[in-house]
């Protein structure tokens, strides 16, 4: 593994940036599941998500971020807000996929991203995929179909949420690029704020301009609407968002591919999804992979 101090770009990580690209894998791989349990629309779910995670950081933002953000460029707030879009549409297609799809199946493919982010990274952000990182891409992203390949079913059900998963996926790939610019001159909070903010307003328009129903629900629906911006959305997208600032959109690709791993094991439990022995090789790989993208991430 890299050692944290030759991590080096304009200013030196608090503390190892590893420790954020744990937490927010293991935080967002309750996404999938919290998303089947809520018992309400797709675009809804999302909208709660990314709403009450927004008025949650907003005080916040504006306490400590708030002269920052007064003084951010027109540039720098469009692109933002295109990054919040990204992140809009990436959610509305993924968790719209889990009404037509298995978990394994929705995760795998919207963790396809790796791939998406090593075609558009030269486009988007100027950088180099590192030969190390492009191993770990292609690794992780077969460990990924191996995970869901015995899950893939027939028919225009599971081939409508399959087409919504990789639709999301390509969403995310540009969401992590035009976050990794944007990080490098942002702070976490503004970056967040904005993005998050902007993801909100348009899904919450979405929702409204289809007059689906936003309140009338359960109980528990609302604790999975809460639970996701906490933390699935708070604690796992802002981890990797501030992870992002000292790792390239690649490494944090194949690390988020983590993610099939702890959604397949929690769906195992929580709806009887199966654990097979190509679930266990594809994770193995996966694993393999980001160790791999890891330790050569700042090598030759």
């Amino acid at each position: 593994m890299t050692d944290p101090a030759e991590i080096k770009t304009a200013s030196a990580p608090p503390f190892n940036p590893y420790l954020a690209l744990i937490a927010g894998v293991f935080a967002v791989s309750t996404g999938a599941i919290f998303a089947r349990l809520a018992d309400a629309p797709a675009l809804v779910i999302a909208a709660y998500r990314v709403g009450l995670a927004t008025l949650v950081i907003a005080p916040f933002a504006w306490w400590k971020a708030g002269s920052e953000l007064r003084q951010l460029t027109r540039r720098d707030l469009l692109l933002t807000a295109l990054s919040g879009l990204f992140l809009a549409l990436h959610f509305a297609t993924w968790i719209s996929s889990l009404n037509y799809t298995s978990v394994a199946n929705s995760v795998v493919l919207v963790n396809t991203n790796p791939l998406w982010v090593g075609l558009f990274t030269p486009l988007i952000t100027r950088e180099r995929i590192r030969p190390a990182v492009t191993v770990g891409i292609l690794i992780s992203v077969t460990g990924g179909v191996i995970i869901g390949i015995s899950d893939f079913a027939p028919g225009s059900q599971a081939l409508l949420g399959d087409g919504l998963a990789l639709a999301g996926s390509i969403c995310a790939a540009v969401y992590l690029l035009l976050g990794r610019n944007l990080r490098k001159k942002l702070s976490l909070l503004a970056y967040i704020f904005v993005c998050y903010g902007s993801a909100a307003v348009i899904l919450w328009t979405l929702v409204l301009a289809l007059q689906l129903p936003v309140t009338g629900f359960s109980g528990s629906t609302y604790a999975c609407f809460w639970a996701m911006a906490l933390f699935t959305q708070l604690v796992g997208h802002s981890s990797y968002n501030w992870a992002l600032k000292w790792f390239s959109a690649g490494l944090i690709a194949v690390s988020l591919l983590g993610e099939p791993i702890g959604s397949t094991i929690l769906a195992y439990f929580i709806f009887g999804e199966g654990l097979t022995w190509p679930k266990f090789v594809g994770g193995g790989l996966i694993l393999c992979a980001i160790y791999i993208s890891a330790k050569y991430e700042k090598g030759p």
